[in-house]
């Protein structure tokens, strides 16, 4: 029981954290560079898969774990938000920036966790 409360803390801790860089950092970048691509989300999952990579490798502590992978990492990082905002570029017809933020994302996303990971 004890183990189980635990790891709900620390991932509820985690992700309080996670939410609020999230926030902090879509927010600072959607300000700072307006565009029709969404470089607060794309930041925020190329920084969150090269992150996640670096932890898998160094740490393997499950208290680590679940604190900074599924808490931090959970709520810091937004698939959801990243396809909401695709469709939106396609529903506007911005088909480049649709291209273009795709395979930024899931190349980029995916070579930065096997960087993350191999460093």
């Amino acid at each position: 029981m004890m183990t189980w409360l635990w790891s709900i803390c620390l991932v509820g801790f985690g992700g309080f954290f996670g939410a609020i860089c999230r926030f902090q950092l879509g927010t600072y970048m959607a300000n700072r560079f307006p565009s029709s691509i969404p470089y607060g989300t794309l930041t925020i999952n190329l920084l969150g898969c090269f992150l996640l990579g670096l932890l898998m490798r160094y740490h393997s502590f499950d208290d680590w774990k679940l604190l900074i992978g599924t808490g931090f990492m959970g709520a810091f990082t937004t698939f959801s938000t990243l396809n909401l905002e695709s469709i939106k570029q396609l529903r506007a017809g911005l088909w480049q920036a649709w291209i273009l933020y795709t395979l930024l994302s899931y190349t980029g996303g995916i070579l930065l966790t096997f960087l993350g990971y191999y460093i």
